[in-house]
């Protein structure tokens, strides 16, 4: 038994990992890289395997990160099959959708960029993937898990899915592997979600097992109290909308955007959002997505499920509008004040959401509200950082408008959060960190006990 690691290993995104046992190749996620130019030239690159050795792919979860490069795989010669929860094969067919098509733009761009400058080099305006890719690794989707219950992929190889509470359909995911006699339990994080949050139940607890590859991504740090941070995005957005400005939410378009629409309709029906007129969900990703929540209510915690079943619509409130097409997009940049604009991308490195800010980043008037985790590299976080001026669309943007950063929307576990589920996994003889930075990742390990600690380096390979 092997497991060997290809992403997401001292760095936040790309995740991917390979498990050989009883002659068969398992994958978990194959996740896109996303910050800077280095790390989007990195999708590129052979993924360390060969892919058309892989037998399964198991999916934790529908973001980028985590599914993006699977219309890659298929294109280089994967045939096997993908095994993930319902909800799951519905969002990530939007996601990789929407990324082939964010390719094909991105190269035409690119293509006609070289053309004007007298290059005619063809392969460097390449996509990564095309539509016709994505469309293509569909058709490998195969059996549905279900939480709790185990799948038999293949002799000496059983998989478990637990619900994750990252977003909908995320899950954390048990191999039992048997092997030439010797029996092995492999857990599998994935992405955990931060409990008490809107929509989704919390991580479920998970089976003692001998080894742990679990993410760190706030391995170093708690994130504020969840009540705070709604009491606090109602008063940014009342002072704002106050003072005539508009609020530009840079959003996710799963999860967070429906997690964001929640708390406004419960301030809307409260009455604590007073100066509010008009609320754009300005994604068509995350118009889509938030139709796939409305079809999975099996997936929701509660409270969400209680609202669905008294026949209220969770994500929809008076004011709202799902601005799809891109000619109501511009509309809303008429808009001077009094609205609040959710778009994507969460971290500013694509979407409408720079159209937003280059419209209001320079007036003092508005304010950029980040409720979500910024990558190094990405316009989100160098915004974050402080930066006096920004380059969107080749113009340089002073900021002007009030920054603010909400940290206790995460999706995913604070450090406390990561600690006890790795506590609940009955002292593991190895733990495996992925998805963090390094130094989220240090501080993190320094808290784990009982347990040997590593933090594989990109293609690394251990025995089991």
């Amino acid at each position: 038994m092997k497991i060997s690691f290809h992403g997401a290993d001292e760095s936040v995104t790309g995740s991917c990992h390979l498990v050989e046992c009883a002659g068969k190749k398992v994958l978990i996620d194959c996740g896109m890289y996303q910050g800077g130019r280095e790390l989007s030239e990195e999708n590129r690159e052979p993924f360390g395997f060969e892919p058309a050795d892989i037998d399964f792919l198991l999916l934790t979860h529908a973001h980028l990160d985590h599914c993006g490069r699977i219309p890659l795989l298929a294109r280089r010669g994967f045939s096997g099959e993908i095994v993930t929860t319902a909800a799951t094969v519905e969002l990530a067919r939007l996601v990789m959708l929407d990324s082939a098509g964010l390719q094909e733009e991105e190269a035409r761009y690119q293509l006609r960029r070289s053309q004007r400058h007298g290059h005619h080099h063809q392969k460097d305006a390449e996509p990564l993937y095309t539509t016709l890719d994505a469309l293509n690794s569909l058709e490998f989707i195969g059996r549905r898990a279900t939480f709790d219950n185990a799948l038999q992929l293949a002799p000496g190889i059983r998989a478990t899915f637990f619900n994750a509470g990252h977003i909908l359909g995320s899950a954390s995911i048990l191999l039992e592997l048997e092997e030439d006699g010797h029996q092995h339990r492999l857990l599998f994080s994935g992405d955990l979600g931060y409990s008490g949050r809107a929509i989704l139940p919390d991580p479920a607890t998970p089976p003692h097992v001998d080894t742990v590859v679990m993410e760190t991504t706030y391995g170093d740090r708690l994130h504020k109290q969840l009540q705070p941070s709604i009491d606090e995005l109602y008063e940014v957005i009342n002072e704002t909308l106050g003072r005539g400005g508009n609020v530009i939410i840079p959003t996710f378009a799963l999860e967070r955007s429906q997690e964001i629409l929640y708390y406004l309709r419960e301030g809307v029906e409260n009455k604590r959002l007073k100066h509010y007129s008009n609320v754009f969900l300005d994604s068509p990703m995350a118009i889509s997505a938030t139709r796939i929540f409305e079809r999975h209510p099996e997936c929701y915690d509660a409270e969400t499920l209680a609202v669905s079943q008294n026949g209220d619509d969770p994500f929809e409130f008076p004011g709202l509008h799902f601005t799809r097409e891109t000619a109501d997009s511009m509309a809303i940049n008429q808009v001077e004040g009094g609205a609040v604009i959710m778009a994507g991308s969460g971290m500013c490195t694509g979407g409408r959401v720079r159209h937003h800010l280059k419209h209001n980043l320079w007036r003092k008037q508005s304010s950029v509200v980040f409720v979500g985790y910024a990558a190094q590299g990405t316009l989100a976080r160098r915004i974050i950082d402080g930066a006096e001026r920004v380059k969107i669309f080749g113009e340089e943007i002073p900021v002007r408008a009030s920054i603010h950063t909400i940290g206790g929307f995460s999706a995913h576990a604070d450090q406390a959060e990561l600690l006890d589920w790795h506590r609940q996994t009955g002292k593991p003889k190895t733990t495996f960190l992925v998805h963090g930075e390094e130094e989220s990742m240090k501080t993190f390990a320094s808290k784990l006990e009982d347990t040997h600690v590593e933090m594989p380096r990109l293609h690394q390979e251990y025995v089991l």
